[in-house]
Formats: structure tokens, sequence, C-alpha cells
């Protein structure tokens, strides 16, 4: 899911992290993919936070989007 993420144009992206539920769901989904592709610890910590705490991760991923069309440690 993770690559998928990461192919999408920048608009699709934005879209799917300004929505406040999907962008919820689209964090721990694509979070936890990254986490199994690349197995580090950095990816794992992410995903735990994004589990919890979701929504704030949510606003800083729109920012790192838009500069680098990824999201914050979430690069596979």
């Amino acid at each position: 899911m993770a690559t998928w993420f990461n192919k999408q144009s920048r608009l699709v992206q934005i879209i799917l992290l300004l929505i406040p539920f999907v962008n919820w769901i689209v964090e721990i989904v694509v979070r936890w993919s990254a986490f199994l592709q690349t197995k580090k610890p950095l990816t794992l910590v992410a995903a735990i936070l994004v589990t919890f705490f979701g929504l704030v991760f949510g606003w800083i991923d729109i920012v790192w989007c838009l500069l680098f069309k990824h999201m914050v440690f979430a690069k596979a």
C-alpha cells in the first residue's frame, strides 16, 4: 500500500490526507505496509504512533507530501 500511495499524484495524496477519518485509515495502512516492506525500527515507531495519534501525524504528512511526495518515514 505504501508503494501505491507514493505512486499517486500529489493531488490524490493530499485529498486522501485532508479527509479526517480517511486520513487516519490511510495513515495506518500505509505506515504498517511500509514497516512490513522495510522492517526498519523507525518505521515501526512511526506506525505505532500513527495508530494512536494518526490525526496529528496526518497534518504533518500533508505538508511532507507537498514537499517530498511521500509520508514521513514511509518511503517504501
